[in-house]
Parts: C-alpha cells; structure tokens; sequence
C-alpha cells in the first residue's frame, strides 16, 4: 500500500468515501467487495494515524524553557 503513503489525509478519505459508497450499494461482486472492503480497512488505519500525530502534535506547547510538554500540564 505504498500509494497511501504518499497521499494526503484528504486524498485517502475521499478514496475511502468512494469505497464505502460503492460497498454500501450492494451491486459489487463479492470478490471485488472484499478487497474493497480490505482496503478500506488499511486506508482507515492510515487516515486514523494521521489524525494521531495530528493531535498529539496540537496537545504540546512549549514550555518557559523551550521544551515541548503536554498542554494539561502548563497549567499544573
């Protein structure tokens, strides 16, 4: 799956919404239905890790003496 490596988050969940939509008609023959099915799973997981280092990334701050620390503690 080297081609959602190099997609954008935005590129793989369009594609991902494309395979759902074609799954969700019922019209697709089950073989091709499993490997869709198959690589809306991979590109979900691929979207999701996104998304995780995106968060993580929002939830630190620098701190006074210019390290990265987790928000919840700039407070504490």
């Amino acid at each position: 799956m080297a081609k959602e490596k190099t997609q954008t988050f935005e590129q793989s969940m369009a594609e991902l919404e494309v395979i759902v939509k074609q799954l969700e008609t019922g019209e697709v023959p089950l073989e091709e239905a499993l490997d869709q099915f198959q690589k809306g799973i991979e590109l979900s997981k691929v979207c999701q890790d996104t998304l995780a280092k995106a968060e993580e990334t929002l939830t630190k701050i620098m701190s006074d003496e210019g390290k990265e620390v987790p928000f919840e503690e700039v407070g504490e």
